[in-house]
This record gives structure tokens, C-alpha cells and sequence, in this order.
């Protein structure tokens, strides 16, 4: 594993840690999905950027559950109101 395939893992941990802090009865949900789209979105980018298969594949998989946990987030936004 290489340093950005390291970073995308971080990233997917960097993502439930931050899910964990801001989560709760008064949380902001906008701000939950901006802090958690973004953090995803970089893992993905590292996990693409790195040049080891199975780096690449892991990180965008965990990477991409965490998007789609945000997409999620983002329906729930929607749903209300």
C-alpha cells in the first residue's frame, strides 16, 4: 500500500469520526453532508490516483459507501423539508 491508498483510508475513517462528532438531535444536516461528500470525494480520488489495484479498488468501495450514506443523508434533507 502507498501513501495514497494510506490517505483514502483516512479518509474513510477521517468520514465516520466526523459522522460520530457531528451526529444528534440538533445536528446540522447540511453541514454533515458538505464535511462528509467532501472527505469521500478526496478518498475516491486518492484511491484513483494510487497506482496499486487492490489499494484502488478497497478505497473506492469504502469511499463510495460513504457517498452513498451521504446521498442518503441528502433524500432525508429532501424528505424533510
Amino acid at each position: 500500500m502507498n501513501k495514497l491508498g494510506f490517505l483514502s483510508f483516512l479518509m474513510v475513517i477521517a468520514s465516520i469520526i466526523a459522522f460520530l462528532i457531528i451526529r444528534g438531535p440538533n445536528a446540522n444536516l447540511m453541514m454533515a453532508i458538505i464535511i462528509l461528500g467532501i472527505l469521500s470525494l478526496f478518498g475516491i480520488v486518492f484511491a484513483v490516483l494510487s497506482k496499486k489495484w487492490l489499494s484502488g479498488i478497497l478505497g473506492v468501495l469504502s469511499n463510495g459507501g460513504v457517498l452513498v450514506f451521504v446521498f442518503f443523508l441528502v433524500l432525508a434533507r429532501g424528505i424533510a423539508g
